[in-house]
């Protein structure tokens, strides 16, 4: 276990925030790119390969503005928040067709979709940080990306920190968190996200952004 890892073990997956913190210190204020500004540290979920530098597909990404491991709710207390008819202490609502879980079994809040156009300074808190291009959506809707210089999603996505979609598998299924098996938690840096009876998962990659380009900025 690395040292990331472990402060984030010791931390029981309360939150990226720390995390972001370290990543961020991969890039000083002074060598923000021209026409950049640091941010308090977002969160992208990507569906892209590891070894992929470019592509299609950014519509499908999308963007937490703050840090969902704070306002999440663990599984144990998934009941209070069936019982509050899916509303949550954070105040976000649960949705039952719809929702997201982290590597330590926190049920978080959508983020954000899709991933506004526009160009932002990421990184996975290891060795890379780099600028992410998001093109505005084309006649199709499709929205190409670009990391700059050659990185992969590989190389700026922070292993430790795992995400996953779970849908039901029908129309009229039934997909939810109380099914799931808290003994498979936590997951391993690098590792899937465990399914869920009665769920498709779909897994995502978390990129964290330290800096936008002005007009990005939120």
């Amino acid at each position: 276990m690395d040292r990331i890892t472990r402060r984030k073990a010791l931390m029981g997956g309360a939150g990226l925030a720390a995390l972001g913190a370290l990543g961020a210190r991969a890039a000083r204020a002074d060598d923000m790119p021209p026409g950049f500004r640091r941010v308090a540290t977002q969160y992208i979920a990507s569906l892209a390969g590891d070894n992929e530098a470019s592509g299609g597909g950014a519509q499908t990404w999308g963007l937490w503005r703050q840090d969902p491991g704070p306002r999440g709710v663990w599984l144990r207390l998934f009941p209070a928040v069936q019982a509050a008819g899916g509303l949550t202490l954070a105040g976000w609502r649960f949705e039952a067709k719809d929702w997201w879980m982290e590597e330590h079994g926190l049920i978080m809040e959508s983020p954000e979709f899709p991933l506004p156009p526009g160009r932002y300074l990421v990184t996975g808190g290891r060795e890379a940080t780099t600028v992410l291009t998001v093109a505005p959506p084309d006649a199709n809707g499709d929205q190409h990306w670009d990391l700059a210089n050659g990185v992969t999603i590989g190389e700026v996505t922070h292993l430790a920190c795992r995400s996953a979609r779970y849908t039901p598998e029908t129309a009229d299924g039934t997909c939810s968190p109380a099914q799931a098996n808290k003994a498979a938690f936590p997951v391993m840096p690098g590792g899937t996200m465990p399914s869920v009876p009665g769920c498709t998962k779909r897994d995502y990659a978390v990129l964290f952004v330290i800096g936008v380009e002005d007009s990005a900025a939120s």
